[in-house]
This record gives C-alpha cells, structure tokens and sequence, in this order.
C-alpha cells in the first residue's frame, strides 16, 4: 500500500470516529460513507439520496452526530454575526450594511477591540469606505495605546477611548494636574508607575511655581499649593499674556501689588513694542513704557489725531513716519464719517486745508451738497456746486445771501412762491428786517417784513406783526401800506372778509394808491366773481398800476388756486374775455381736464 492510500485510509478512520460511524466495518476509500463523511466536513450540504442511505445502513448515531454539528455551526454563525453588530455599534460603523464573510470591517474591528493597530492599509480602507467616525476611533485608539506606553500603562487591558485611564492620561500629557480621585484610582488598579510620573509632574511644578513666586515678588502670598490661583496667574504672566480684570482684581485682594505692577510693565513693553513695529519705528532706542512715545502712539491707536505738542515731539526725533501715519489713519477717519453722511465741523476742515487734502474737502462738500438738494427739494435740478452750495450752507447757517447769490437764486427761477430754498430765503430777510424794525422802530419797515413773512409762507406771522392801532399812525399812506398787507395775509389764510375790510380801509386811508384795488381785485377773484374783479384792476390801473403786472397778477391768483374747478373756471373766463392775451390760461384747462380723467 502506497503512502497516499495509507493517507486516505486515515483520514477515513479520522472521520468516522468524528461522525460516530465506527461501526461502519468498511474502510476502504472508496466507500460511499466516506464520501458522505468528506461532504459533511468541507460543510457541503447532503442530497437526500446520501441521507435516505445513511438511515438504510443503520447509522443513526451518524446522523445525529451530523444535527449536532449543523446546530452548532448555525449558532456559531449567528455568534459571529452578533458580536460584528455589536463591533459596528461600539466603533460607530452602524452605517456599513455588507455581510460580515464579504468584508475587512469584522477583522479591523476585532483588530480594535483587541488593542493592536491598524495598518496604514487598514487605516486608508476606512477612509474609502467612508467609515470616517471608525477612523477616528482608531486614530484615539493608536493614541491611548501610545500614551500606555509613554506614561508605563501598559498593563492596562481597556484600550476604547471611553475609558477612565485614556483621560487620566492626556492630563499627564499636557502635565494637568490630577484630582484626588483620578490619583486614588491610578493606585486602586496598580498603576503604580502611572501614578509616580505624576508625582514627578507635580514635584516638577512645586519647584516652578516656587520660581514664579520669587520673580514676580508674591512670596507673602501663604497659599503654597499648586491648586492656588497665584500658580495659573504666574504662569500667565510668565507666557507674556495680559491679565485678566478679573485676576488683577483677585491679586488686589491678596495684596500682591508688586506683582500688579510688574504684570502691567511686562505688558505695556509688549503693547509698546507691538505699537513700534506698527508704526515702523526702528531708529528709537528707547523701549520702556515710561516714554513719551508710549503715550503718542498710544493715543494715536483711539484719537487718530496728533496735537501740536506730540508733532513737535517726533519732528525734533525725526519721526516723520508716525506722522505720516497717523494724518492718513486721520483723512481715513474724515472720509469715513462723510461716507456715514455726516458733516465735518470746522476744525476738520481747517486741518485738511493745512495739510493739503483739498480732495476730501470737495468730497464733503459733494456730499453734503446733495444732501442739501434733497432737503431743499432740488434733486432734479443739475446745479452746479458753485455757487448754489454756498446758498444753501448760508441757509443752514441762518446767514443772509449777498445781492450777487440772491440774484443766481433768480436767475434759475429758485424764489418761486412754494419752494422750499424760497421759503428758507424769504423767512431769513422777514427774520432780519423784523429785528431792523424792532431795533429802529422805524413803521415802514413793517410792510416789507410782513411781505416776507406771507412770501415765507406764514401769514401768521405777518397777523401778529400788523395788529397794531392805526389811528396811533399819523401818515396815510403807511396805515394804508400795512392795510394792504394784512389784508394780503388774511387773503393768504381764505379769510376773505377780514381781507375785504382790510382793503376797504387802505382804500379810504389813501385813495389814490392802486394797491388796494388790486387787493380788492384779488379777493374777487377768489370769490369767482369775475367781473367784479376786473372792475377793480380796472381802477387800480387808472392809479398808476401797469396792465402787465395787473395780468400778472391775475396769472398769479390762477396759479395759487388750490380748487381744480375753480381754477379751470378762472381760465375759461379769461380766455373768453381774451384768448390771446390770457393763452397762459390754457394750460391750467390742459391740468383740470387731465385730473377729470
């Protein structure tokens, strides 16, 4: 018998007492059993000719044998795939849905939880299935392992990130100190050589912290242990950071003024040497905070501005470069504050006009020209800057207009009756003379007020300036002028009876005069009594009036006439009665008939 067939013989006999088959007497290879028996161990399931054979030749013991083991391995596949679920659960993989025989994730979990490392292959397969929290378990996992390792853990079974120790740990690394109970449970669970390195660290920090106390002279302070807020601000100061409010406060209430006063020198070096290479000074020796430079550039960080005291410091140093600096930052602030709409007082101007920044001086000026358009209601207007933004500062600032800019204000048509640069205008010269005719007492000048007043669109004011006793005015002609222009002012208000009577006693005062009767004119025209009016301008003409200041008159009462009707009314009159002198006429018809429609 060859050595081949010697090899089949035994392992026929291997699986036969595997079975429980030994029975069988046959022992030759080419037996059917041992077919069957082959079968059953590579886990090929049975055709129900090989089982039917098996019951035939009484091997009931066989076939039991065969139960257990499909029983077995079916519970020990479910094992398997139980504990990969609870695997993906712990590194976060739920998410991964391929059967555990098909993937690397069971052997890498397992790999995990066993406390050995990934492969950089391993590691790179994650990433491409997307199991990115699992990687970053791994990746805690490797780093507890090494920390394990650096701080003589290793003993230590428990390597998911979870875990007590892994936390223990990364306070070693960052040399924190431990609690009590973080301590007690490094020597509860034998870690013993973990626990010495933290004696060491603290032993280590003792030494430290008693350096820190005698350089920055806090020795009074009695509290001696590393868990004093003393050591955390000593370290603070030592690392060059600012204190806190809240820690200069505490170092207050310790009495611990020397180290106060130590901490701000340390910082206002750093502030002033930050501050130096903020503003390219490089040729300055002097780095104390105690330098006058200290406090230029300091001031300069909030006020942008130098005043005259600190320029002539850095001139006389040659420091130009910081003035330089600071008019920029300076102009920067200006054009910032015109951007945000607001206007430059004088001082601020006077500084750009000394240091030749004509251009943001003409900004200003543009923006607060348009500005004052909109204002004065003259946005649709193209207005040249000059001269109409001086007419309109000259507004703002209560100050009267030169004959030459009042002029320009005439010749683009701006002293309209209505318009808002207009009433502005007239109420400035009302406000002016008023005051002449209160400073002088002088009675004529109360027709000339009290024309600007109606014209600045405040009758009212013209009422209360002429209510005055006429018969304690000896001329005529003046009681008749301030007739007149109360009347004007009651008409002004649609109070046409007072202006009636107002106009009847300017006519009794002085009979000659046509201003009265243009008054009376105008009353009746107000009250569309056509005909009526005219007989009245017909008057005022045989006493002086020009005819065309008596149309223009009539133009103006159209014009002012707030009701539609009547002012569609009026102009069919007129040009009924002329359609060639009165043609203006037909535009207030054009008007009435468009709001018809």
């Amino acid at each position: 018998m060859n050595k081949e067939s010697q090899n089949r013989l035994e392992h026929f006999a291997t699986l036969k007492s595997k079975y429980q088959a030994t029975q069988y007497e046959d022992s030759l290879p080419a037996s059917l059993l041992y077919l069957i028996l082959r079968k059953l161990d590579l886990g090929i399931e049975l055709l129900d000719l090989e089982s039917n054979w098996l019951g035939e030749s009484q091997l009931k013991e066989t076939l039991e044998a065969i139960k257990q083991d499909q029983k077995h391995k079916v519970q020990e596949f479910r094992n398997l795939e139980f504990e990969f679920s609870k695997l993906k659960s712990k590194y976060k993989a739920t998410n991964y849905n391929v059967s555990w025989q098909s993937t690397h994730l069971y052997f890498i979990l397992l790999k995990l939880e066993s406390g050995n490392l990934l492969t950089d292959l391993e590691v790179q397969w994650l990433r491409r299935s997307g199991l990115y929290e699992t990687n970053q378990i791994a990746q805690e996992v490797k780093r507890f392992t090494q920390l394990k390792s650096q701080y003589k853990a290793t003993q230590y079974q428990d390597s998911y990130p979870d875990s007590f120790l892994y936390q223990i740990l990364k306070k070693l690394e960052v040399t924190e100190r431990l609690s009590d109970s973080e301590y007690n449970w490094l020597l509860n669970n034998q870690l013993l050589e973990t626990a010495e390195i933290f004696q060491q660290q603290e032993s280590v920090k003792e030494t430290h912290f008693a350096q820190l106390r005698d350089k920055y002279q806090a020795n009074k302070h009695l509290d001696l242990s590393l868990s004093s807020p003393l050591y955390p601000i000593l370290q603070k100061i030592d690392a060059k950071d600012n204190l806190s409010e809240s820690e200069i406060n505490w170092l207050e209430q310790q009495g611990l003024n020397e180290t106060i006063i130590i901490a701000q020198e340390l910082e206002q070096t750093r502030e002033f040497a930050a501050l130096r290479y903020k503003y390219k000074v490089t040729r300055y020796e002097d780095s104390s905070p105690k330098s006058h430079l200290y406090k230029i550039l300091k001031r300069l960080e909030f006020s942008n501005q130098l005043g005259e005291q600190d320029i002539n410091f850095l001139t006389k140093r040659k420091l130009t470069e910081i003035i330089e600096i600071a008019n920029e930052k300076y102009a920067f602030t200006l054009k910032y504050k015109i951007d945000l709409g607001e206007l430059l007082n004088e001082s601020e101007i006077d500084w750009l006009q000394n240091n030749r920044r004509e251009d943001i001086i003409i900004l200003a000026q543009q923006k607060h020209f348009a500005i004052l358009k909109r204002k004065y209601r003259l946005i649709y207007l193209s207005l040249a800057l000059e001269p109409f933004y001086a007419i309109m500062v000259k507004l703002e600032k209560k100050e009267r207009l030169d004959p030459k800019l009042v002029l320009q204000l005439m010749e683009e048509e701006l002293l309209s009756p209505g318009g808002k640069i207009a009433l502005a205008y007239y109420r400035l010269e009302a406000e002016f003379y008023e005051q002449e005719f209160h400073r002088t007492g002088n009675k004529w000048d109360i027709p000339t007020v009290s024309s600007y007043w109606r014209k600045a669109d405040e009758p009212e004011q013209a009422l209360k300036l002429t209510k005055l006793d006429l018969n304690q005015i000896k001329e005529s002609k003046l009681k008749s002028a301030i007739s007149v222009t109360r009347g004007a002012a009651f008409r002004d208000m649609d109070n046409l009876a007072d202006a009636e009577i107002c106009a009847n006693k300017a006519m009794e005062y002085h009979p000659h005069s046509h201003q009265p009767y243009t008054l009376m004119g105008a009353i009746c025209y107000d009250k569309s009594d056509y005909a009526k009016g005219d007989y009245w301008y017909e008057k005022a003409i045989k006493r002086g009036a020009k005819p065309e200041d008596i149309d223009n008159e009539r133009k103006r009462v159209v014009r002012s006439t707030k009701d539609e009707n009547k002012r569609h009314e009026a102009a069919e009159y007129l040009l009924k009665k002329d359609s060639q002198r009165y043609a203006w006429a037909k535009s207030y018809l054009k008007k009435s008939s468009d709001n018809a429609r």
